[in-house]
């Protein structure tokens, strides 16, 4: 039985579909203890001035996090893993050990240098911060520097992993990660405030390396530091590396942007913004993410054997089933928002004023899921075909949209009365207070939609006609889901009279039947139109997966991937 569960687990899966169905039921699992996490969170503080600390905390380490992506970026290893170990082993082991070497030198004086730094940069992340908030933002930061380290080597052994499809494992690092915080939360808490709680963070990103260890070992190719650095190799890395880290690097210069702006706002502005953005990311991981983390082994071996046609239809497939489950994801969020928000969150010290706030910020971003999944399914694909910085320019428009209108929106919501109204009525937060935060998840959604549009015309000009393939899809999905949102609302309604919503069973009950409810006419209407999607998903969970013969790995097939 042992033996059993161990193969499953460090088992090839090939295929996109059989893929990103165990990606996406791992996300799904990693989800749950995230929301378990944040559920823990929100309990014992409510969106309050300490959430909003422990939240800002994060983002100078995460800045330092996306920095080294520029030496361990799994989208760059993996190319340069498989093209050493198609020579042979030896070759690939070398490289892993002398990368290692240059991130551990690295990454020595970076954290070195931040630690010294965040107390002047503490002004800049977090302006509206009181000094007591401020130094203790600097204990929580510095604590946190640990994390960048361990995810940093846990991308390292990441890319043999998923050089070899053991996708399994993989997916189940975040779950050790989330599982550190809530030990962190329950254990250390009590006794060490939110300095115990960053330190489970630590704990939760070594455990996010450790569970990876014992199958890179299994696979051979257990790095350990070289005497020597071939600069040479390691620049190559870092000069493909460069710019998805840049642009992951512009990312974070949007979240810091909106903290620094949240944190002039009313208290617990951070921690509303980080709780709905948390939520609106579960469908994007179990979405785009899977999709497009299955989706790019594939792709990059096409584009390198110069199979355009093929690496054409591979991402058309990524983005169709994007679009098919990602709508959909929308209209019941966008729908049953209060329901999610107070199952989630509905805890402790999360009183309903922010249940009111968080759920109207989570449907803005809601708004915004299928072009956020878009843009990762097209920015690996960019990534597979050696094409790294059109990408990136087309962030860069987006980061300065998003930075140079986010004072714009926040005073429009604050001082233009039919603006206001029409948020209040929308979203229902007429006497909700601090709701003029909901200028940023709006901002935000409006910048990634921009992103996805313009993304998806350059990759049009760039590889072909995807749109034709697409539209199809987009159309039949689109109304599909706006009949399913109008089911779930009035099943709301009917299910408000049967159900006590003021217990947590009641308003469980009334958004899961009318998730089920909304759910059957989505999939009835879908199945009337012979949808394409429908029918491969279905062939692809009846195909059951999970009874496919191993896969024996053959790197040297494979130049790129």
């Amino acid at each position: 039985m042992v033996k059993k569960i161990l193969s499953l687990f460090y088992r090839e899966y090939g295929g996109l579909h059989k893929a990103a169905i165990i990606l996406a039921i791992s996300s799904i699992v990693s989800a749950a203890f995230g929301i378990l996490r944040d559920r823990l969170l929100a309990g014992n503080f409510g969106a309050g001035e300490s959430l909003d600390i422990y939240y800002a905390a994060f983002k100078i380490p995460d800045f330092i996090y996306i920095i080294s992506l520029s030496i361990i970026s799994v989208n760059a290893l993996i190319p340069f893993f498989l093209e050493k170990a198609a020579v042979s082993g030896e070759q690939a082991k070398k490289f892993l050990d002398e990368t290692l070497a240059f991130f551990l030198l690295t990454m020595f004086f970076l954290a070195a240098g931040a630690y010294f730094l965040i107390p002047a940069l503490s002004g800049l992340v977090a302006p509206g911060f009181s000094e007591n908030a401020k130094s203790e933002f600097v204990v929580l930061a510095r604590i946190l520097l640990l994390s960048p380290i361990f995810l940093g080597l846990s991308n390292l052994v990441s890319s043999v992993i998923q050089s070899h499809n053991r996708f399994i494992i993989y997916a189940l690092s975040p779950v050790f990660y989330n599982l550190g915080i809530i030990f962190g939360i329950i254990f250390l808490f009590p006794r060490f405030g939110l300095a115990g709680i960053v330190s489970g963070v630590a704990i939760g990103a070594a455990a996010h390396l450790a569970v990876q260890i014992p199958a890179v070992i299994r696979l051979g190719f257990f790095p350990w530091p070289a005497r020597k650095i071939n600069l040479k190799e390691t620049w190559k890395v870092a000069a493909l590396s460069f710019p998805r880290s840049l642009g992951l690097g512009l990312n974070q210069v949007i979240l810091i942007f909106i903290t620094a702006s949240a944190s002039l706002l009313s208290a617990g502005s951070i921690a509303v913004f980080n709780l709905s953005f948390n939520l609106q990311s579960v469908p994007l991981a179990v979405i785009g993410m899977s999709y497009s983390v299955a989706a790019f082994p594939t792709l990059a071996k096409l584009f390198a054997n110069n199979k355009k046609k093929e690496f054409l239809e591979q991402a058309t497939i990524a983005v169709r089933q994007i679009i098919f489950w990602s709508i959909a994801a929308s209209a019941l969020l966008i729908v049953l928002r209060a329901q999610i928000v107070r199952v989630v969150f509905g805890s402790g010290h999360f009183g309903w004023q922010d249940t009111r706030l968080t759920a109207a910020a989570m449907a803005l971003f809601a708004f915004s899921i299928t072009a956020q999944s878009i843009i990762v399914v097209f920015t690996r694909a960019f990534y597979a075909s050696g094409k790294t910085w059109k990408p990136l320019m087309i962030n860069a428009a987006s980061a300065v949209f998003i930075i140079g209108m986010t004072p714009v929106f926040i005073s429009l919501i604050k001082n233009h009365y039919f603006l206001s109204s029409f948020f209040e009525i929308a979203l229902r937060v007429g006497d909700v207070g601090g709701s003029d935060m909901l200028a940023l998840p709006l901002v935000f959604s409006l910048g990634m939609i921009i992103n996805s549009i313009l993304l998806f015309i350059l990759f049009q000009k760039e590889f072909g006609d995807i749109w034709c393939s697409a539209r199809k899809t987009f159309f039949e999905v689109l109304g599909a889901s706006l009949l399913m949102g109008i089911a779930a609302y009035f099943s709301l309604n009917f299910l408000d009279n049967i159900f006590d919503i003021n217990t947590f069973a009641g308003i469980f009950s009334q958004g899961l039947l009318s998730a089920l409810i909304g759910g059957l006419v989505w999939c009835g209407v879908l199945k009337a139109l012979k949808n394409k999607e429908l029918e491969e998903i279905t062939n692809a969970i009846f195909a059951k997966f999970w009874k496919t013969q191993v896969i024996a790995p053959e790197p040297e097939t494979l130049d790129r991937q």
